[in-house]
């Protein structure tokens, strides 16, 4: 007899209050399953270890509040004496616990059952560390995908059965990418089995600043900038969301925009455009493109983007608020440009000095 599919109307799940995800550290670790990917000998074992004893101390970790409880720690690449080393290095004193072990089975020789005896002996465990996740793996006759999503699968259902955070310590490629997700060793099957994904960069080899890049379900893309210092990785900054979208925003769009938050109003073709705006190589097709796609960005830091067709041709509008001090003056720009106009916000002092001579006196304007 076939089984029947479970499934919930959405009708029910509209209204249907259902629980909200448990931070182990808030912001950064909900419960589930996450990678931690980075370079060999980047640091990657200092910061799970750090990240252990804080999350069993319950104080902060990188300025979030973390739920104190206790901690398996997997070191499977090391021996109890460098963990013993590591820990004077790190804290005088843990909290709840954290539970060091240096071997384990595999994930095909009975790993998660493992963990599960261990879990139900220590009921207050709520992080899980396995450092590395290549340690604990086997060859496979599978493909290389479906090892990966069935190895990394097994340990997300463990840490969603168990509601426990489990961090999976990994590797990354030698070989760069703009998305951090595609530095991760392995395939795709690795990074969408988990809930989270953390890649850890450093600047250049021998570097103390590195850069974290965080991407998953639950928590929105963060990147933090990081210093290697006394044994641990500190918080030198979070980036913001405004920094990390200007990236995606083309040199000429960025230009256009401070040009018109310079100017208040500009009004001309697209050729002109580029010459005001210091963009020159863009052709104007080009920048009209570009701007279009980046509407709502402009309009978002206060720049309203117009275009219209006249007899004479295609012609841009630029609208910006008017900088302290004044209005901005009439006419700034290209095509549309006329004849000086007059002064706003400024005395006739300012007059006299612009002109070189008092109004009114013979030789003046």
């Amino acid at each position: 007899m076939t089984a029947s599919l479970p499934a919930v109307a959405a009708s029910h799940l509209l209204q249907q209050p259902l629980a909200e995800p448990v931070w182990v550290v808030e912001g950064l670790l909900p419960t589930g399953l996450h990678i931690l990917a980075g370079a060999p000998k980047v640091g990657k074992s200092w910061l799970a270890l750090d990240l252990a004893v804080h999350v069993s101390r319950g104080v902060p970790f990188w300025e979030l509040a973390t739920d104190a409880c206790e901690v398996l720690y997997l070191s499977l690449e090391d021996t109890y004496p460098r963990v013993q080393r590591r820990l004077w290095q790190l804290t005088d004193e843990v909290g709840r616990e954290v539970w060091a072990a240096v071997s384990a089975n595999s994930i095909p020789g009975g790993l998660v059952a493992q963990m599960a005896a261990f879990c139900d002996e220590h009921p207050g465990v709520g992080l899980v560390i396995i450092d590395t996740l290549q340690t604990v793996r086997e060859a496979s006759r599978d493909g290389a995908y479906a090892s990966d999503y069935g190895d990394v699968g097994a340990l997300k259902r463990f840490a969603d059965e168990r509601s426990l955070a489990l961090v999976a310590v990994h590797h990354t490629r030698k070989m760069g990418d703009a998305d951090a997700l595609n530095t991760v060793s392995g395939t795709t099957g690795i990074t969408g089995s988990a809930d989270s994904t953390m890649v850890l960069t450093r600047d250049s080899r021998g570097s103390g600043l590195a850069t974290m890049r965080i991407t998953g379900r639950d928590i929105e893309y963060q990147e933090l900038r990081l210093r290697f210092r006394d044994c641990r990785w500190e918080l030198v900054e979070r980036v913001s969301e405004e920094e990390i979208e200007e990236r995606e925003v083309p040199d000429c769009v960025l230009s256009v925009l401070s040009m018109a938050l310079e100017r208040g109003s500009w009004r001309g073709s697209a050729a002109e455009l580029a010459a005001d705006a210091g963009v020159p190589d863009v052709s104007p097709a080009a920048l009209g493109k570009r701007l279009a796609q980046h509407r709502s960005f402009l309009s978002e830091r206060g720049v309203s983007y117009g275009r219209e067709h006249t007899r004479t041709g295609n012609v841009i509008t630029l609208e910006a608020p008017p900088r302290e001090g004044g209005e901005p003056c009439e006419g700034a720009g290209g095509a549309g440009a006329g004849a000086f106009t007059g002064f706003t916000g400024v005395t006739d002092a300012d007059i006299d000095t612009i002109l070189g001579a008092p109004l009114g006196t013979t030789g003046g304007v």
